[in-house]
C-alpha cells in the first residue's frame, strides 16, 4: 500500500456513506443566492447579476442560513462563495434608499428596525437620529456575513470582476480570498456617507494599510490585493476558476477534524485581536456618516440629482468614476 494510501481509502468510505443521502433541507430555495454541493465543497453563489449581486435585507439571513447547512453537512470539508455576472457583489442596494431616504410624515413606524420605512424616517435630515436604530440593523447584517468567520469549516470567497463597498464586508469574513487579477476591491463610500460596517480591513491587512485604503477611498485591483496579502492567489481572470478548484480540492482533501481544529486555532488571534469589537464600532461609525452634514448633503442631492450622480459627483474628483456596471449597488 502506497504511503498514506489508508487516508485515502478511509475517507473514501466515509464519503460513500453520504454518498446517497439527499442534502440537508434539499427542498430550500432562495431569493439572493444559491446553493449546491459537488463531492466535499459546498457552493454559495450570490445570483442577482443584473443588480450586482446587491446586498438586499435576504442576503445575510440566506448566507447564514446556507453557510449553517455546509457546516452540519457530513459530506462537505469546505464551502466557496462567489457572485454570478460581472462582478461578486457592488455593495448594499441602496440606490432608492438615497434617493427616497427620509420621510417627513408623523406616523408612528409599526415595522421593526428591518424596515425600510423605519429606517427612511430616521434618515430624515429634519427629525431626530437614533443610532441604535442604525445599529441594530446593521449589526444582523454583520452577523450574518460573519457567518463565514465563525463557521467550523473552512470559507473560501471567490472574487471576480468587482467586490466593492458592502461586497467586501462579506468578502473579508471568509478565510481565504482568491480574486482575478484584474477584481476591482474597495470602499468608495468613506468618502462620504459610509464606514466599512464588519471592521475587517485593519485585521486582515495591517494597520498602515488599511488606513491608506479608509482615508482615500480608493480601491485595489486583484494583483495588488495578493501582493499586499489580502488574497491568496490573484490568477489570471481565465484562469480563476482553474486555480480556485485546485485550491478547493486541496482543502477538501483533509480530514473535517483537521480543518475545524486548525481554523479554530488560528481564529484565536483573530478574536484576541477584536474582531467583534472592531465590527462592534465600525457599526456605530457607518450610521454616524450618513448622519453628519456632508452625509445629508449627500443623500438630499441623490434624492435632488439622483444616486448615480451623487456618486459621480463623490468619486470624479478621485480620478476614478468608471462604475457604470454596479454603481446600482454600491455601498
Amino acid at each position: 500500500m502506497r504511503p498514506a494510501a489508508w487516508r485515502d481509502d478511509l475517507t473514501a468510505g466515509q464519503d460513500s456513506l453520504f454518498a446517497d443521502r439527499p442534502s440537508p433541507a434539499a427542498e430550500i430555495t432562495y431569493r439572493t443566492l444559491t446553493y449546491e454541493v459537488t463531492g466535499r465543497i459546498a457552493r454559495i453563489t450570490f445570483n442577482r447579476p443584473e443588480q450586482g449581486n446587491a446586498i438586499t435585507s435576504d442576503t445575510p439571513i440566506e448566507l447564514a442560513a446556507a453557510v449553517e447547512r455546509a457546516d452540519l453537512d457530513p459530506r462537505v470539508h469546505v464551502m466557496v462563495v462567489s457572485g454570478r455576472g460581472k462582478g461578486f457583489c457592488g455593495g448594499y442596494d441602496l440606490s432608492i434608499f438615497a434617493e427616497n431616504g427620509f420621510d417627513s410624515g408623523d406616523q408612528d413606524p409599526t415595522g421593526t428596525v428591518l424596515d425600510p420605512i423605519v429606517q427612511a424616517r430616521n434618515h430624515n435630515p429634519w427629525g431626530t437620529w437614533d443610532p441604535m436604530v442604525d445599529y441594530a440593523m446593521m449589526s444582523r447584517f454583520n452577523r450574518g456575513f460573519a457567518s463565514l468567520l465563525y463557521a467550523n469549516k473552512p470559507t473560501v470567497a471567490k472574487l471576480h470582476g468587482f467586490a466593492i463597498a458592502g461586497g467586501t464586508d462579506i468578502a473579508l469574513y471568509a478565510d481565504q480570498i482568491i480574486c482575478a487579477d484584474d477584481t476591482k476591491i474597495g470602499y468608495p463610500p468613506t468618502r462620504v456617507w459610509g464606514i466599512p460596517a464588519a471592521g475587517m480591513w485593519a485585521h486582515r491587512l495591517g494597520d498602515q494599510r488599511a488606513k491608506r485604503l479608509l482615508f482615500t477611498g480608493d480601491c485595489l485591483s486583484g494583483k495588488q490585493a495578493e501582493e499586499w496579502g489580502l488574497a491568496v492567489e490573484a490568477p489570471p481572470a481565465d484562469r480563476l476558476d482553474e486555480r480556485t478548484e485546485e485550491l478547493l480540492q486541496r482543502i477538501a482533501r483533509m480530514p473535517i477534524n483537521q480543518l475545524i481544529m486548525a481554523k479554530l486555532a488560528l481564529n484565536s488571534v483573530l478574536l484576541a485581536q477584536g474582531v467583534a469589537n472592531s465590527g462592534m464600532i465600525s457599526t456605530v461609525f457607518d450610521g454616524v456618516s450618513r448622519h453628519t452634514r456632508e452625509g445629508y448633503a449627500f443623500q438630499l442631492r441623490s434624492a435632488t440629482a439622483g444616486f448615480r450622480e451623487a456618486v459621480r459627483e463623490r468619486d470624479e474628483p478621485y480620478g476614478d468614476w468608471k462604475r457604470a456596471q454596479f454603481e446600482k449597488g454600491e455601498k
